[in-house]
C-alpha cells in the first residue's frame, strides 16, 4: 500500500499485540511512544520486529494511571466478549471491562484522535446496547466518533476479515472532515500469497517454492461463484447443503437408503417442531413421523459409521432428590418443567454460561444420584460444528478463491488446495475435487509466510517457529492494510499537528477521572 499522506506525529499502541497498528502507522510517519500488552510471545515478537528493548512497555492497562503526552491513541480491546466463536457474554465476561479501562486512559490522556478495533459481533442485534454504551461513555469523556464496519479484502489483501473500527477526535470539525476513501477492489486471488499452489509443466511445483507467474491457472471467466453459482472453496459439513458442500456420507461408503436418512435429518433438523435449538437432533419416532419405513436398525447403523450420534436430549426428574451439594445441580433443575428438563432450554440459559456450569455434568452427576432419569434418546449428526467441519478439514479452498477466510488465534481447520479444477457442472466438479484434491491430499494448511501476507504483514516478518504460537499471534492482530488506510484517512483531516519525540512529556498528574 503505498501512502498519499505522511507526516510525523506520536502514538500509543494499547493491547499491542505484535504491532499491526505500529507498522501501519510508521509507514505513514508515526512515531510510537509506548505500548501495552501482557502477553509475553506478543512482547517478545513486537521488541523483535520493531528493535526495542521493552522499555517502551507500559504493562497491564488495569494498572496504568498515566499515559505519556501523544497525538493518536490506539486499541484493538480483547474481542472474545463479542465474538460468535465465544460465548458472547459482553460486558459480563471480565474482558468486556477492558473496554472500560481503555476509555478511562482515553478520558485521562487526552490524544487529537483515536483507532479502536473490534470483531464484528460487537455491532450485531444482540450487542445494540453495549456498542450505544459505549459510543456514550466516549462522548462522556470529550470525544466525537463514528463506527465503521469494514472487510480487510477491501483495502487489499486477500482475507475475508470483517471487523468494527470506532474512530474518534477531540474536535468535532475533524470527524466532520473524515471520510473513508472508497473501496478499491484488488485483483490480488489466494493464489497471490501461496507459495506451492499450480505446477510446472515439468511437474509438481516443490513445497517452499515460488513461480512468478504462479503456475497454469484457469481464466477468471471461469469463476464459478459467478458462473454456475457454485463456491471456489468446499465446504465440510453435514449440517449444511450445497453445491461445493462435502457430507460425511460423500466420503465413506454408504448405501444410497443411508444417504436419503441422513438428507432426511439435514433437512428437518432446524424446524422449530422438533425443538428450540439452531438444530435439534430427532428421535426415532421423528424420523417414522417423517418416513414410516425406517428402522431404528438403520439409525443404530449411521451410528456405527460415525455419520449419527446418540443424544440423550431429555430427563424425567425422579423423587429421589436427596443429597444436593453442587450450586450447578440447583441450577439445572431450576429448568424443570412438568417433570422434565430438556437440552434445548439448558442450552439457552444465559445464567448458566455465566456461571460456567457444564450441564452436561451436571446432568450426569444428577442421573448418577438418581435425581433424574434419561427418558428420550434421539439421533444427530456426529459433526454438528461449522468450524470443526470433519475429520479435521472445515474448507478447502481452491487458488483462485478471492480471499482466505478470517485469520484466528486457535488457527482453524482450513486449508489451501496445490492446484485448481475445472468443470462443466455441479456434480462434475465436485467429483473433480474429491478425486483430484481431496484424495491425493493435494491440498495443505497456509504457512507462516502466507499468513503473514494475508493479514498484510511482511513475509519476513519474525515470529515464532511453533505454528500454535504463531498463528496466535497472527491470527489476534489487526489488518495492517486496514489500520494504514484509516490512519491516511485522519491524517487528511489536519488533525494531528507534527511533533517529535523530544517534545514526548508525561502527563501531569490532574485529578483522576473515575474509571467507568
Amino acid at each position: 500500500m503505498n501512502p498519499t499522506i505522511k507526516q510525523p506525529f506520536t502514538f500509543i499502541d494499547l493491547f499491542s499485540g505484535i504491532g499491526g497498528f505500529r507498522l501501519a502507522l510508521g509507514n505513514l510517519g508515526g512515531q510510537c511512544v509506548s505500548f501495552s500488552e501482557i502477553n509475553n510471545d506478543a512482547i517478545n515478537t513486537y521488541c523483535t520486529n520493531f528493535a526495542e528493548d521493552g522499555s517502551l512497555n507500559l504493562g497491564d492497562i488495569t494498572q496504568i494511571k498515566n499515559l505519556p503526552d501523544h497525538d493518536l491513541l490506539t486499541a484493538g480491546v480483547p474481542c472474545q466478549s463479542w465474538s460468535i466463536a465465544g460465548k458472547n457474554l459482553g460486558f459480563d465476561d471480565d474482558r468486556g471491562q477492558l473496554w472500560n479501562d481503555t476509555i478511562y486512559l482515553l478520558n485521562k490522556a487526552r490524544p487529537k484522535a483515536f483507532i479502536f478495533e473490534n470483531v464484528k459481533g460487537l455491532v450485531d442485534p444482540r450487542n445494540q446496547a453495549a456498542l450505544a454504551y459505549l459510543l456514550d461513555r466516549i462522548s462522556q469523556a470529550g470525544y466525537f466518533a463514528k463506527h465503521f464496519v469494514l472487510n480487510a479484502s477491501d483495502y487489499g489483501v486477500p482475507q475475508d476479515r470483517v471487523r468494527v473500527y470506532i474512530i474518534g477526535f477531540s474536535d468535532q470539525a475533524c470527524l466532520q472532515k473524515f471520510s473513508l476513501p472508497a473501496v478499491k477492489k484488488t485483483h490480488l486471488k489466494l493464489r497471490d500469497v501461496l507459495q506451492d499452489c499450480g505446477e510446472k509443466k515439468g511437474g509438481k511445483l516443490a513445497y517452499g517454492e515460488t513461480l512468478d507467474l504462479f503456475g497454469e491457472f484457469l481464466p477468471d471467466k471461469k469463476r464459478y461463484r459467478k458462473t454456475y453459482g457454485m463456491n471456489d472453496f468446499f465446504l465440510f459439513n453435514d449440517i449444511r447443503n450445497g453445491p461445493t458442500t462435502i457430507h460425511s456420507w460423500d466420503l465413506l461408503d454408504t448405501t444410497k437408503r443411508q444417504q436419503y436418512i441422513c438428507y432426511l435429518l439435514l433437512k428437518n433438523r432446524r424446524k422449530r417442531l422438533y425443538g428450540g435449538l439452531d438444530g435439534n437432533p430427532l428421535s426415532l419416532t421423528h424420523f417414522q413421523q417423517l418416513d414410516n419405513t425406517i428402522h431404528q436398525h438403520e439409525l443404530e447403523a449411521l451410528v456405527d459409521l460415525g455419520i449419527f450420534k446418540k443424544v440423550d436430549y431429555a430427563y424425567t426428574l425422579l423423587q429421589n432428590n436427596a443429597g444436593l451439594a453442587d450450586a450447578g445441580e440447583q441450577m439445572v433443575l431450576e429448568h424443570i418443567s412438568a417433570g422434565e428438563v430438556t437440552l434445548d432450554a439448558l442450552k439457552a440459559c444465559r445464567e448458566l454460561k455465566k456461571a460456567k456450569v457444564s450441564f452436561e455434568k451436571v446432568l450426569n452427576q444428577l442421573v448418577a444420584k438418581q435425581v433424574l432419569v434419561c427418558s428420550e434418546v434421539r439421533y444427530e449428526f456426529r459433526y454438528t460444528k461449522i468450524s470443526t467441519g470433519i475429520e479435521g478439514i472445515n474448507r478447502i479452498f481452491l487458488p483462485k478463491s478471492e480471499a482466505f477466510p478470517t485469520l484466528v488465534a486457535s488457527d482453524s481447520n482450513d486449508f489451501v488446495a496445490l492446484r485448481d479444477i475445472d468443470a462443466d457442472n455441479e456434480y462434475d466438479f465436485k467429483h473433480a475435487f474429491l478425486e483430484e484434491i481431496y484424495h491425493k491430499k493435494q491440498f495443505r494448511k497456509i504457512s507462516m509466510q502466507e499468513a503473514c501476507l494475508i493479514q498484510g504483514f511482511p513475509k519476513d516478518f519474525q515470529l515464532p517457529e511453533s505454528r500454535n504460537r504463531w498463528m496466535k499471534l497472527i491470527g489476534n492482530s489487526v489488518s495492517v492494510p486496514v489500520v494504514q488506510m484509516l490512519g491516511e484517512a485522519i491524517l487528511a483531516t489536519g488533525c494531528l499537528k507534527p511533533k517529535t519525540l523530544s517534545q514526548v512529556s508525561f502527563m501531569g498528574t490532574k485529578s483522576l477521572p473515575t474509571k467507568l
